[in-house]
C-alpha cells in the first residue's frame, strides 16, 4: 500500500510540472503574439506626403518652434528658422508695457519692417510646399514674418501659414501674408495651443491633402 501510495504521488508530481511547463509555453506565446503585432503597426515616422516641404517659422518664445519641428516631422520636412537681425528680449516683448519694443512697433506700423539675420533659403526653388509659422500679436502674424514673406517669390508653391497663440485665433493673418505675397497658392491656416500633441499636427497635415 505504501509503495502505490509513493507511485501515485510521483505522477501527480510529474503532471503537475508539465501543466507548468505548458503554461510557460503560452504566456511566451503571447509574448511573441503581442511583439508581432506591434512590429506590423502603422509606423507613424512615415511623412503623410510625398511633396517636398519647407517649414519656416519665426517663434518669440518656443511654442511656435515647437510646432514647426512637428509639422516637420510629420511631412519629413525642412526647417528654417526666421529670426530678427536685432533679436527680441523679455523686455522687448512685454506687450502689457506700453513702452517695451513690441508695443512701440504695434503703434507704428512703419517700424515693423524688421531687418533679418537672412530671408534668404537654400533650395529655395525645390520646395513644393511651404508651412509658414508665427505667433500672433495683436491679431496678425509677429511682424519679423512679414519680412520674410515680402523677401520671397511663391511662385509655383503652396503656402500652408499657421499661427499659436493662447486664446486668439488665425483670424485674417494668413490672408494678410498672401495678399503682402502676391504669388502661391495660399492654403487656409490652422492655430495651435501651447500643449498641441504630434497626432493633433499629424491629423491636421494629412487632412491637407498635400
Amino acid at each position: 500500500m505504501k509503495k502505490f501510495t509513493t507511485v501515485a504521488l510521483s505522477l501527480a508530481l510529474v503532471a503537475s510540472l508539465a501543466g507548468c511547463g505548458s503554461s510557460t509555453d503560452s504566456v511566451q506565446s503571447s509574448t511573441d503574439s503581442a511583439q508581432n503585432d506591434s512590429g506590423s503597426s502603422t509606423d507613424t515616422s512615415e511623412p503623410v506626403t510625398d511633396a517636398t516641404v519647407l517649414v519656416a517659422y519665426y517663434s518669440a518664445t518656443g511654442t511656435t518652434a515647437a510646432v514647426a519641428e512637428q509639422i516637420a516631422a510629420a511631412t519629413g520636412g525642412d526647417l528654417f528658422e526666421i529670426e530678427a537681425a536685432d533679436p527680441y528680449s523679455d523686455d522687448d516683448l512685454d506687450w502689457t508695457d506700453s513702452d517695451s519694443r513690441v508695443s512701440r512697433e504695434h503703434d507704428d506700423p512703419g517700424s515693423r519692417d524688421v531687418e533679418l539675420v537672412s530671408a534668404a533659403v537654400d533650395g529655395w526653388d525645390s520646395y513644393d510646399v511651404v508651412f509658414i509659422g508665427y505667433p500672433i500679436w495683436w491679431g496678425i502674424a509677429a511682424w519679423p514674418t512679414s519680412s520674410f514673406v515680402a523677401a520671397n517669390d511663391f511662385t509655383g508653391k503652396t503656402v500652408v501659414p499657421f499661427c499659436t497663440s493662447a486664446s486668439s485665433g488665425l483670424g485674417s493673418s494668413g490672408s494678410q501674408l498672401a495678399e503682402l505675397a502676391g504669388t502661391g497658392d495660399w492654403l487656409e491656416g490652422q492655430r495651435f495651443g501651447s500643449s498641441t500633441s504630434d497626432d493633433d499636427v499629424r491629423s491636421w497635415v494629412e487632412g491637407l491633402g498635400l
